[in-house]
C-alpha cells in the first residue's frame, strides 16, 4: 500500500495533520500512564485530561486560519489540565500553539506573549521561595521557562529570519524591476537619439545637397528655356552649374566621411587632411563672402551688411548662422525677384542674421518642399535661439537669433 501524500506546506491540510499527530502522541501518552501530575488530585479518572488534550491538539489546527482563537483555546485547556494535574502531553502540546502563535500571529501578539512569560516565570521563581521558605523554590519557575519562554523566543527568532527572508525577496524583485526599468528608459534613449541622429543627418543633407542642386537646376532651366544664347551666356550658366556641383560633392563627401565608421587601427598621419567630423564642420559665418560670391555667380544680387564687431563664435552657432544663411540665400534665388539684403548682428550674447529678398511675381522657379524652413527653424531651436520667416510688406523675411552664451 502507498502511503497517502503528506499535506503541502502552508495549506490548512497541513495544520490538520499536524494537530492529529500531537492528538495522538498525547493520547500515547495518557495511555501509556506517564502523564506528569505537578499538583496530584486523587481520584482524577485519565479520562479527564482528554478534553483538555482535543481542545489544545484543536488549537494547533487553528494556528494560521485563526491564530488568536487557536492562542485562547490553548490557554484554557491547559489551565485545565494543570487544574487536574498537568499532563505531559497537554504541556507539551501547548509549546508548540505558543511557537505557532509568535510566528503566524501579529507582532504585537509576539511581544506580549514574551512578556507574559517571562513575568509568570519569575512569579513562579517568587512563588517557589515564599512556598518552600528556600532559595532552592526558585526551581517552580523552571517548568514555565520550559513550558513558556522557550517555545516564544524560537519562535520570535523563527519569525524575525522568515520575515528577513521576505524582505530580501522584495528588495531583490524591486532591483529586477528597478533593472527593467533601466533596460526599458536606456532603449528609450537610444531610440530617442537614434531620431535625434536621423533629424541631424537630414538638415545636413538638405543644406549640402538641396542648395547647390537649387542653383544648378535653376541655370540649367535658363540655359534651356532661353532660345538664342551665345557662347559666353552658356559657358556662365555651365560655369556656374559646375562650381555647384563641385562644392555640393565636396561637401558630401566630407558628410559621408563623418558618417563612415573609421576602420580599426587605421588614422590619419601626421600631414594628412584633417578628420571628416571637423572638415564636415569647418564653415563659419565668417566665410560668408565667399557664399555670397557663389550666389551672385549664380545670378543673386545680394547686399550684405555686419554690424556689431564680428568675432568668433561657438562652433554650432557658427555652423547654425552659416546654414540658415545658405538656405535663406538660395531659396531667395529660387523663388525670389534676383536680389536679397543679408544683415549680420553681432550681439553682448547674440547672433542674429536675417535675409529678406522681393516676392517673385507669377510663382517660383524651382518647386520646393519646405524642409528648408523647417531645418532652419530646428537648428535655431537647439541652440535655444529664435526663428521667424514669412512674408512681410511684399518680400520674403527671414530672421534667427542664435545665443552665444556670456559676453566676453
Amino acid at each position: 500500500m502507498r502511503l497517502p501524500p503528506w499535506p503541502r506546506p502552508g495549506t490548512a491540510g497541513r495544520d490538520v495533520a499536524l494537530a492529529g499527530v500531537a492528538l495522538a502522541g498525547g493520547l500515547a501518552l495518557l495511555g501509556l500512564g506517564t502523564h506528569l501530575a505537578i499538583t496530584p488530585r486523587p481520584g482524577v479518572p485519565t479520562a479527564a485530561f482528554l478534553p483538555s488534550l482535543v481542545a489544545v491538539s484543536a488549537a494547533v489546527a487553528l494556528r494560521r486560519v485563526a491564530t488568536r482563537t487557536g492562542l485562547a483555546l490553548g490557554t484554557v485547556a491547559l489551565g485545565v489540565d494543570v487544574a487536574l494535574g498537568t499532563t505531559l502531553g497537554t504541556a507539551l502540546i501547548y509549546t508548540q500553539v505558543l511557537y505557532d502563535s509568535c510566528v503566524y500571529g501579529p507582532p504585537r501578539l509576539w511581544r506580549w506573549l514574551l512578556r507574559g512569560t517571562v513575568a509568570l516565570s519569575l512569579l513562579a521563581a517568587v512563588g517557589g521561595v515564599l512556598v518552600f521558605g528556600h532559595w532552592r523554590g526558585v526551581a517552580l519557575g523552571v517548568p514555565v521557562v520550559l513550558v513558556g519562554v522557550v517555545p516564544v523566543l524560537t519562535g520570535i527568532s523563527v519569525r524575525q529570519y522568515r520575515d528577513q527572508a521576505a524582505a530580501e525577496r522584495a528588495r531583490a524583485a524591486e532591483e529586477r524591476a528597478r533593472a527593467e526599468q533601466t533596460a526599458r528608459l536606456a532603449e528609450l534613449d537610444r531610440r530617442e537619439a537614434v531620431r535625434a541622429e536621423r533629424s541631424r543627418m537630414a538638415r545636413e543633407l538638405h543644406d549640402v545637397v538641396a542648395n547647390h542642386l537649387g542653383a544648378v537646376a535653376i541655370h540649367a532651366t535658363a540655359a534651356l528655356s532661353v532660345p538664342g544664347l551665345d557662347r559666353e551666356q552658356v559657358a556662365s550658366s555651365l560655369r556656374v552649374i559646375r562650381e555647384n556641383s563641385v562644392q555640393g560633392l565636396a561637401e558630401m563627401r566630407q558628410l559621408i566621411g563623418l558618417l563612415r565608421e573609421p576602420t580599426a587601427g587605421v588614422g590619419p598621419a601626421p600631414g594628412d587632411a584633417v578628420d571628416p567630423a571637423e572638415e564636415a564642420t569647418r564653415v563659419r559665418l565668417a566665410e560668408l563672402d565667399r557664399l555670397v560670391g557663389r550666389m551672385r555667380a549664380a545670378g543673386l544680387a545680394v547686399r550684405t551688411e555686419v554690424t556689431g564687431g564680428a568675432r568668433p563664435l561657438p562652433v554650432g552657432v557658427d555652423l547654425a548662422a552659416y546654414r540658415i544663411v545658405q538656405e535663406s540665400l538660395t531659396n531667395a534665388l529660387k523663388h525670389g525677384a534676383g536680389e536679397a539684403e543679408l544683415v549680420v548682428t553681432y550681439g553682448p550674447t547674440e547672433v542674429v542674421v536675417t535675409v529678406a529678398n522681393p516676392l517673385r511675381a507669377g510663382g517660383a522657379a524651382a518647386p520646393g518642399a519646405g524642409a528648408g524652413l523647417v531645418g532652419m527653424r530646428e537648428r535655431a531651436v537647439l541652440l535655444g535661439g529664435g526663428f521667424t520667416a514669412g512674408p512681410a510688406d511684399g518680400r520674403w523675411r527671414v530672421r534667427a537669433r542664435l545665443p552665444t552664451g556670456e559676453p566676453a
